[in-house]
């Protein structure tokens, strides 16, 4: 049997397959509560051992984008036990990714008497999806002490709730672009406090809400997603030897706190060397995804150098996917046009093997 269909068991995780739905927005959370539909969505797909979900907010000054769901009310809390009882119901287990946009945000998407913050006044450059067309990304007003402190606790109080939502852990969202990745690169983060600077200083936002959610719901239900050297949602390059080192003072420092995984966002640019040091750093399970196909994943890994492989657009238009990969069926396409769209059309209507 090819590794990919056998059960993973390492640490806190005992999956039964070594393949992770990975977390996609998909915009389809009403006032940014989970409801019926969203349960239908992601039991479908609990072939996969391991689902993340969506990016979702821990505030809502972070629900940078259209009808992305929240976790810091009681509303989405009940909202999200109907998605938490669907998918154990189907065998598999589900991480929260809790995502704060920063930056990456407009106005219009975020709830009355909210606005868009960063870690600098530097605005991103680009326009983002909103309900009335593509627009320009707001300026961030830059958060202060108080205003950090209140990003940590949110970030924490959420991962109770998501606890209480029924959820097996969180997924810090460290990757693409958002809050936590504007907090590691230089050219955003030009604070002039103790947030910004060196490695040390610009990794300490992440690794403070790494260290109170660890200290507060169990290093075994916290993974983390980053993503060396990718420069999606404008963030600019920087010199290699500093990405470098960041990304693995990271994984040194949440596998001394014990975490349960490190969800690597795959990318060409990403040195070989890089690769190798993160894995030396961090013991318990990594993640990878981006571009895998069934039989690039097995590689991954048939090398080990992964221990898991999460698979996105696959999972998207193929609710069946684990077993059209046993049978080798081909694929669906997905339907771009309805990727954001509300409803259930491009969601839940992909057809099925017979």
């Amino acid at each position: 049997m090819k590794k990919l269909f056998k059960p993973y068991n390492k640490g806190p995780l005992q999956l039964k397959n070594h393949v992770v739905m990975a977390p996609m927005t998909r915009s389809r959370a009403i006032n940014n509560i989970p409801n019926q539909l969203m349960a239908t969505y992601y039991q479908q797909r609990s072939g996969a051992g391991l689902i993340v979900t969506e990016g979702t907010s821990p505030s809502p000054e972070g629900l940078g984008y259209p009808r992305i769901p929240g976790i810091f009310n009681d509303a989405q809390v009940e909202g999200w036990k109907l998605v938490t009882e669907a998918v154990h119901e189907g065998g598999s287990k589900i991480f929260l990714q809790l995502m704060h946009t920063g930056r990456i945000a407009h106005s219009s998407n975020l709830p009355e008497g909210y606005h868009v913050v960063g870690l600098s006044t530097v605005k991103a450059t680009g326009e983002i999806y909103t309900d009335t067309g593509m627009l320009e990304y707001s300026a961030p007003t830059a958060l202060d002490k108080e205003g950090i402190d209140r990003i940590v606790n949110d970030h924490v109080k959420a991962a109770e709730n998501a606890i209480a939502a029924g959820f097996d852990g969180v997924e810090l969202h460290g990757a693409h672009g958002y809050l936590l990745e504007q907090s590691l690169n230089p050219h955003i983060n030009n604070r002039t406090d103790n947030y910004s600077g060196s490695t040390e200083n610009r990794s300490r936002l992440t690794l403070e809400i790494v260290q109170k959610i660890v200290a507060s719901i169990g290093a075994d239900k916290v993974g983390l997603r980053i993503s060396p050297f990718l420069t999606s949602n404008d963030m600019p390059a920087y010199e290699e030897a500093e990405v470098h080192e960041t990304y693995v003072h990271l994984a040194r420092k949440v596998n001394q706190l014990g975490i349960a995984y490190l969800h690597i966002s795959n990318n060409p640019g990403i040195p070989e060397k890089t690769h190798q040091d993160i894995r030396k750093s961090f013991a318990n399970t990594i993640i990878y995804c981006n571009g895998f196909t069934a039989e690039t994943a097995e590689a991954k890994l048939q090398e080990e150098s992964a221990d898991l492989v999460a698979f996105g657009r696959s999972f998207l238009a193929n609710p069946d996917f684990m077993r059209r990969i046993e049978k080798n069926a081909p694929l669906n396409e997905p339907d771009y046009n309805t990727l954001y769209t509300p409803g259930e059309e491009g969601y839940t209507d992909y057809p099925e093997l017979n």
